[in-house]
């Protein structure tokens, strides 16, 4: 998925004009202000395309949450890593850091920084945890249909990985489910990038 011109550019002109919300109104050190993008979906909806088109644009740096997963069976443990390393010292005024999980090796990698900045841009399945709300500037949701998710996916990790595959689409359809992601999203796009909601257009 490639978002069009116009309607990227209306997504940053958004962020743009809305209030900066990192760190919460409790933090002691309140420093620079940071502009939080939240980009959530089912796997293979064209979410990390999108977020670097509005990386490119804003310009910002994007925490990948396949890099805090460990491995497919990682989803709940990956989103309660991006709330204890990135957005939870973001939140009290801190820089954040990560280490990377490396799914070809099956262990923990390098060490990623996180600096408070104007903009950051979080995508992945369960980047809406309903605990960003208090911090995130937008929340774009990203869907596609099951048959074209699971081709994307295939295509990009081949067969063998059909049953992980068809796992981590159960799992993420329970926890979307009980997140309501979808209904608390400010904007919807499709997976070629067309927005669905709001109807009137962003």
């Amino acid at each position: 998925m490639t978002v069009r011109e116009d309607v990227l550019s209306a997504l940053v002109a958004r962020v743009r004009r809305s209030d900066a919300r990192l760190p919460g109104p409790g933090a002691e050190k309140p420093g620079e202000r940071t502009r939080l993008v939240v980009v959530d979906g089912p796997a293979g909806s064209g979410k990390t395309t999108l977020a670097g088109q509005l990386a490119a644009a804003l310009p910002a740096q994007v925490v990948h949450m396949d890099d805090l997963y460990e491995g497919w069976s990682g989803l709940a443990a990956g989103i309660e890593r991006l709330h204890e390393q990135v957005l939870g010292p973001l939140a009290r005024g801190e820089d954040g850091r990560y280490q990377r999980y490396d799914w070809d090796s099956g262990r923990y990698a390098e060490w990623h920084d996180v600096p408070r900045a104007p903009y950051l841009v979080v995508e992945g399945c369960g980047a809406g945890d309903p605990r960003v709300d208090a911090f995130s500037t937008l929340l774009v949701w990203v869907e596609s249909d099951d048959a074209l998710r699971l081709t994307r996916g295939l295509a990009r990790d081949g067969e063998d990985a059909r049953g992980h595959w068809k796992a981590w689409m159960a799992a993420e359809r329970g926890l979307y489910s009980a997140h309501g992601t979808a209904r608390r999203a400010d904007v919807r796009l499709d997976a070629w990038g067309h927005v669905t909601w709001p109807a009137h257009g962003i």
